[in-house]
């Protein structure tokens, strides 16, 4: 330690050198300065007697530094208990702050005597509350379970009687209450078994537990009748219907197999209705339906064959007479009542009725004069390829729009159906035997993605593929060839009636060695009554009887005498020049009949196809679109009477509507 004297500054301090010890340099202060007071004199003298130079510096240093430290922590200590002058400024706001008006007093609760024991707290008011419903459930449960321990108790009395006294039984219910409890108990898992309960013998009553008690209590207080155990329907053995006929799957079949199963089970349910047992009925369709699978070559020739199936066996199902008298008590209403409204019957108005024809307005000479508006005219008689009389030759016709055909060879021939060329012999007979294979359906064309597609209606096959028919020889059309033959009506003197007579008229044909020949003619008058249908013997041999459009067959034409000179006797004593000819395509019948006649309404001018000439709509389109009904639809073929009486109604259906439109 080392000890300097500095007499500029003349004060005590604490210095650190380098080697990390302290020394204190003491220096004496001026005791006469007169700028400190007498309080704050020293006495040097006592300081200096206090310290001792010769005790160790580093001990004196750390017992300095140990007091101060001891202080600065009584000091922390002591102010934390204290408030912060920010928080007791608050208090002392909260506390200035009142609600007492000016002059009133604080009322100050009442406390207790020192004496006294512990001041009670106040109790806690809560607001009114209703129980939930759980709660409510739980209180029940709680009180059943109660009144069911003290029926336990009176039950456990009674038995411990005097033996001169009568026994008291609680009531038990019987098991179908206690399973009606099982089912009416709601949030219980647990079930009662039916053995606990006990016949109420009193024998084993107390054997019952608390829970089964308390559950058969509350289904007695809560059922009011006697609930029966529901039990499933057993069905008999003669409601148990046999198991239906399945088509097993074919790979690569011609007609998918679940369309094949549809048709059988429609075929199953037509046949259940007059069959006498199951299995005939299911053997009746199977075999319906094998008939139609095979007579099918395509998905589309199946579907038509097996409607045209349905509909046959519809028609044998025997009519009920419940369905006669329900269709006979039906009320008829007018058009116009429908349209004018309930007080229409009642209320005298004007009604334009100029349109609406009656049934007398369309028969006899008015029905001749409307459909006098819908004659060909002879433009169109020459454009639709009529007969017309030859300029020169009696009894021949000529057609206008048939092209010459320049044949080098006679005995060659082109066959309508495949187009094939084939030799014939001068009788007409074919020279060497070839089958037809051909489509007998027409082309029809078809949208698809990119253009149009042309398909054949009977296979879908496209245009130039094999066709999907088979025949024996090939035939040819021939009408047209052999125009000779030919007669005309004649001028006739106008009948009592007024009016020369108005008729529809459709012929079937077949291919013979010369083309083809009339089989079948009916003509009906504008009441839809036949009133000529005959059978046709053609005058050469057949080739093909075409059932598939005629719908004539051999046996049909086996015992046929009359020819085409006799049916040409008929019709030329039936019409005259002036009576109206109704058909489709007229042309074809009247070559066919080889009759001349220009008085012809030809329904497929009348109604025209949207492509327009040469193309026509089939008379079964017109049907369905316009009058809404199906025709030719049986699988034996068309009905030459059904196409002349659908022709007769397309007109008469036409001549309302253009009546409308022309009011």
């Amino acid at each position: 330690m080392s000890s300097d004297s500095d007499g500029d500054d003349g004060s005590y301090g604490f210095q650190s050198d380098n080697e990390g010890t302290k020394s204190i340099q003491c220096s004496k202060l001026s005791k006469s300065s007169s700028s400190s007071s007498a309080s704050d004199d020293i006495d040097y003298s006592v300081l200096e007697k206090d310290l001792d130079y010769d005790s160790d510096p580093m001990e004196e240093c750390l017992r300095i530094f140990n007091e101060s430290t001891d202080v600065k922590t009584e000091d922390k200590g002591r102010l934390g208990k204290q408030p912060l002058k920010e928080e007791a400024s608050e208090e002392k706001m909260d506390d200035a702050l009142t609600t007492l008006f000016p002059g009133q007093k604080r009322r100050i609760s009442h406390l207790a005597k020192q004496g006294n024991a512990e001041v009670p707290s106040k109790p806690v008011i809560r607001p009114y509350r209703p129980p939930t419903a759980q709660e409510v459930c739980y209180r029940r449960i709680q009180l059943a379970q109660q009144q069911a321990a003290q029926l336990a108790v009176a039950v456990q009395r009674a038995s411990l009687a005097l033996p001169g006294e009568k026994k008291r039984i609680a009531h038990v219910p019987n098991v179908a209450l206690s399973t009606a409890a099982k089912q009416l108990t709601v949030g219980v898992k647990k079930t009662i078994p039916v053995s606990s309960v006990a016949a109420p013998n009193g024998s084993d009553a107390p054997a019952l537990t608390l829970k089964a008690r308390t559950l058969t209590g509350m289904t007695s207080k809560t059922t009011t009748a006697a609930l029966q155990k529901r039990i499933a329907h057993a069905p008999s053995l003669q409601s148990v219907s046999l198991k239906r006929p399945v088509i097993p799957t074919e790979f690569g079949a011609k007609v998918p197999t679940n369309i094949r199963q549809r048709y059988l089970n429609l075929f199953i349910d037509e046949c259940l209705k007059f069959c006498s047992s199951s299995q005939e009925a299911f053997d009746k369709a199977l075999s319906e339906e094998k008939v139609a699978y095979e007579r099918s070559t395509s998905r589309n020739i199946y579907l038509n064959v097996a409607v045209n199936t349905l509909k046959k066996l519809r028609n044998l199902v025997p009519n009920s007479p419940p369905c006669v008298n329900k269709t006979s008590n039906r009320k008829m209403v007018s058009h116009e009542a429908v349209l004018g409204g309930k007080l229409a019957a009642k209320t005298s108005f004007t009604l334009n009725q100029s349109g609406n024809l009656r049934a007398e307005d369309l028969t006899g000479a008015s029905l001749y004069r409307r459909l006098k508006e819908y004659l060909l005219t002879e433009e169109q008689l020459k454009e639709n390829s009529y007969p017309m009389p030859h300029p020169e030759k009696a009894g021949r016709a000529v057609v206008f729009t048939v092209e010459e055909k320049k044949t080098t060879d006679s005995s060659c021939r082109v066959c309508c159906r495949c187009g094939t060329e084939y030799m014939v012999s001068a009788s007409g007979n074919c020279i060497r035997r070839e089958e037809c294979l051909h489509h007998w359906g027409r082309l029809r064309k078809q949208r698809v993605p990119g253009g149009w597609e042309t398909h054949y209606s009977c296979c879908s096959g496209a245009v130039g593929s094999p066709g999907c028919q088979v025949a024996k020889q090939h035939v040819q059309d021939g009408r047209k060839e052999h125009l000779e033959g030919f007669v005309k009506t004649f001028e006739k003197l106008p009948t009592t009636d007024g009016y020369p007579g108005i008729y529809a008229l459709d012929c079937e044909m077949c291919y013979t060695k010369q083309g083809l020949e009339l089989t079948r003619v009916t003509v009906i008058n504008s009441d839809l009554k036949v009133v000529y249908d005959t059978f046709v013997k053609p005058d050469n041999k057949v080739l093909d009887y075409n059932t598939r459009f005629s719908g004539v067959t051999e046996e049909d034409l086996e015992n046929a005498s009359i020819t085409l000179r006799d049916v040409q006797a008929v019709l030329l004593n039936m019409f005259s020049a002036d009576t109206i000819l109704i058909g489709h395509s007229l042309e074809s019948d009247l070559f066919a009949l080889k009759l001349i006649h220009g008085t012809v309404v030809d329904t497929a001018v009348v109604f025209p196809h949207r492509l327009g000439f040469p193309y026509k709509r089939a008379l079964r389109t017109l049907m369905a679109d316009y009058l809404k009904r199906i025709i030719q639809d049986n699988v034996e073929g068309h009905d030459s009477s059904e196409d002349a009486s659908a022709c007769m109604e397309l007109m008469i259906w036409k001549i309302k509507e253009d009546a409308k439109v022309k009011r």
